[in-house]
């Protein structure tokens, strides 16, 4: 659990104009954020369009992280489904050789009840050879997993926290307020870390630690040693650009800003379109 401390970051996957998967550019990425002081990526996650990456190129980038990386900071997958039978077989079949945990959105669409999403967590946690992260992000799968939902899966010997998105502060506090010890909560909204962190929470899984690693990372680490006045600064740089990310849908934003620091291209896939010029010149402003 320690090593998922601080700012994990939910890296975008990088294309090039003809729209494959530029492996220069993931490689330039995981050194760029791990240099700016991330201390674990993520791959796979929804800021990396795994709705739209295949399944080799899911486990091309996999290996090809792993490898890069070479154990500076841990690695985490992202795996899941709105089919839970279908999730569990790609567990099975997924190398996750050098992973150190997965993080596992609720099912999308399917709208299940929390007795079906305690289910599913269960089901796969019960086949994961590895600890998995919870994720409840209710603006992307139409189902909220309740405070009382995560705290019956936090019972669960391999379930080890959650990224929460939410939103909701009442809920945020509550599995706070009654989780286990050793159950992470990790921040899924950029804005909400510091004050997250002030009532508990142990880090944050971040899209803006993409493009700007350093003041993100300094940010996190700030908080979790209680210097809030400098926490503050460092998110008031922040306010101004976060909504800019998703404005035109995650990771377009975020994609923009790397490529204005010359890390990648801005090249998403249909059906989202790379940032419009009028948004790629506010970002460039507020940056």
């Amino acid at each position: 659990m320690d090593s998922l401390l601080g700012t994990g970051v939910a890296l975008v996957t990088p294309f090039t104009d003809t729209g494959a998967v530029d492996y220069p550019a993931w490689a330039r990425l995981l050194d760029f954020t791990i240099a700016g002081g991330v201390d674990y990526v993520v791959v796979n996650g929804t800021t990396g369009e795994s709705p739209t990456t295949t399944a080799a190129e899911k486990a091309g980038l996999l290996r090809a992280a792993v490898a890069h990386v070479g154990g500076r900071v841990p690695v985490v997958y992202g795996l899941g489904g709105n089919d839970t039978a279908a999730t569990e077989a790609l567990l099975h079949s997924t190398d996750l050789t050098g992973i150190a945990a997965l993080l596992s959105a609720s099912p999308a669409y399917n709208k299940p009840t929390q007795a079906g999403l305690v289910a599913h967590y269960e089901r796969l946690a019960d086949a994961s050879p590895l600890p998995l992260l919870l994720y409840n992000v209710p603006g992307r799968t139409a189902s909220n997993l309740t405070a009382d939902t995560t705290l019956r899966l936090a019972q669960h010997a391999r379930i080890i926290g959650i990224k929460e998105a939410s939103g909701n502060l009442e809920q945020c506090l509550t599995i706070m307020a009654r989780k286990p010890a050793d159950f992470l909560f990790l921040s899924g909204d950029d804005l909400l870390a510091v004050p997250l962190i002030a009532c508990g929470a142990q880090g944050v899984i971040s899209v803006l630690a993409n493009a700007f690693p350093e003041k993100f990372s300094a940010l996190t680490r700030a908080a979790l040693a209680g210097d809030f006045a400098q926490a503050r600064t460092l998110l008031g740089y922040f306010v101004p650009l976060n909504p800019l990310m998703y404005e035109e849908a995650n990771p377009v934003g975020v994609k923009a800003a790397l490529a204005l620091r010359g890390v990648c291209g801005p090249a998403v896939r249909l059906p989202l379109l790379p940032a419009s010029a009028e948004l790629t010149g506010r970002i460039s402003q507020a940056m």
